[in-house]
């Protein structure tokens, strides 16, 4: 027996909508039937993308930090910074340590991310 990761799931005010924003950071396209109860966008199929991301309504809103979040790796960070927030998300930080360097993020529902140079 083994376990692995089939699916990343969100919980959002509006599941098509959120599901429309992460699937313009990832270039990668949302399921046909989406509605704002309910939206996914599928794996890949070479892995180089990522997981089944799947999208749920809930009722009510964040109210506190995620415990998980991605990190998004970016060969241009300033540029993707900048595409990221013209596609709705909300820088909240931005670190340098060492040789490294990410910038802290909000989706549109609040959800962290960071982008981290590579």
């Amino acid at each position: 027996m083994s376990i692995s990761i089939m699916a990343v799931s969100f919980d959002a005010r509006d599941a098509a909508q959120l599901a429309q924003f992460w699937a313009q950071v990832l270039h990668r396209t949302v399921n046909d039937g989406a509605t704002e109860d309910s939206a996914s966008i599928p794996a890949d199929t070479d892995g180089e993308q990522g997981p089944l991301l799947l999208f749920h309504k809930v009722a009510e809103d964040k109210t506190v930090k995620n415990r998980v979040h991605f990190d998004l790796r970016s060969s241009d960070v300033a540029a993707d910074a900048e595409r990221l927030i013209n596609l709705g998300a909300k820088q909240i930080r931005s670190l340098a340590e060492n040789d490294n360097r990410w910038i802290g993020f909000i989706d549109p529902d609040g959800n962290e991310f960071d982008l981290v140079a590579s």
